[in-house]
């Protein structure tokens, strides 16, 4: 098969999962041109229309869906094929999609997929940073990153290293105006700073201590869907927030923020890689597997 061919049906497979010919066109790195025109001539040597095109949704016609259903195993095959023969080569090519959170993000970014393009500099890394948990195989990624907790219990993970730990924190001077909390009940006594989950509902403050376990509605004027803005609420002296210590390490080290409720936070498993076992494992994710394990081993020693 001709690249151009198999392009089309890359284009194709794209398409119909992304809905949006601007969205696939980013994934497979063409121009939104190129990939319309692409699609237009395999429908015009297939001489069936694969998908209904508006001036603001895309989606597969019935003939699309069942074309693209049977086209998606051949493509995995062949990009599993493609993977299988770069395991011999000295080092991994091609492209490492990874769908992340922003928090899970920022962590990776700079220890780890620097790191890694350092190392591999014929491999390309793409990463999707979403809050809401998604299908990482159907939609075309090779791994993702979350919280342990949220990982799939069909899917392989990889720690990435130490525990994490949420930690209710104020400014200085919030905290000189009010009295400090003894207890997770105590804060009804104060403004807290909300936290808007994913899926949309608000996260309730979990705490713990000798086996109690306390579920807390925090009330606060403000209810904010991301941690920067968190912090740069909290330390405007808004409220009380909870959030992840790594958020915030370098402002309470650096006094900017103190921490209440110590005893009430402990830990819990932190980030972690995880993919699909029920496929060839790509040269290129092997090598960054490869890579986080040992970090992990450097920080153990």
């Amino acid at each position: 098969m001709s690249r151009g061919r198999l392009v089309e049906l890359e284009a194709a497979v794209a398409v119909a999962r992304r809905r949006s010919f601007r969205a696939a066109a980013a994934e497979l790195g063409l121009s939104t041109t190129a990939l319309s025109q692409a699609i237009a001539e395999l429908e015009a040597r297939l001489g069936v229309r694969l998908f209904n095109r508006t001036t603001r949704s895309v989606s597969p016609t019935p003939a699309g869906e069942q074309f693209v259903a049977e086209v998606a195993s051949a493509l995995t095959a062949i990009r599993d094929a493609s993977d299988a023969v770069n395991q011999h080569r000295a080092t991994p090519t091609g492209v490492l999609r990874l769908n992340t959170s922003t928090g899970a993000a920022r962590r990776i970014l700079r220890p780890i997929i620097f790191e890694y393009l350092n190392r591999y500099p014929e491999m390309s890394v793409d990463i999707v940073t979403e809050g809401k948990l998604i299908d990482i195989v159907r939609e075309g990624f090779d791994a993702g990153f979350r919280l342990a907790e949220q990982v799939p219990v069909d899917m392989i993970s990889v720690p990435l290293g130490p525990s994490g730990r949420l930690v209710v924190v104020g400014s200085p001077a919030y905290v000189a105006t009010r009295a400090v909390p003894r207890t997770p009940a105590d804060l009804v006594r104060h403004d807290c700073i909300r936290m808007r989950l994913p899926a949309g509902r608000v996260y309730r403050w979990e705490f713990e201590k000798d086996d109690e376990q306390i579920l807390i509605d925090a009330s606060g004027r403000i209810t904010l869907d991301e941690p920067h803005l968190i912090r740069e609420a909290v330390l405007a002296g808004y409220g009380l927030a909870y959030m992840s210590e790594w958020d915030v390490a370098d402002d309470l080290r650096d006094g900017r923020l103190v921490q209440l409720l110590a005893d009430w936070t402990p830990s819990f498993p932190g980030i972690c890689l995880y993919y699909s076992g029920r496929r060839h494992l790509p040269a290129g994710l092997r090598a960054l597997i490869d890579l986080i394990q040992e970090r992990r081993r450097q920080t153990e020693d």
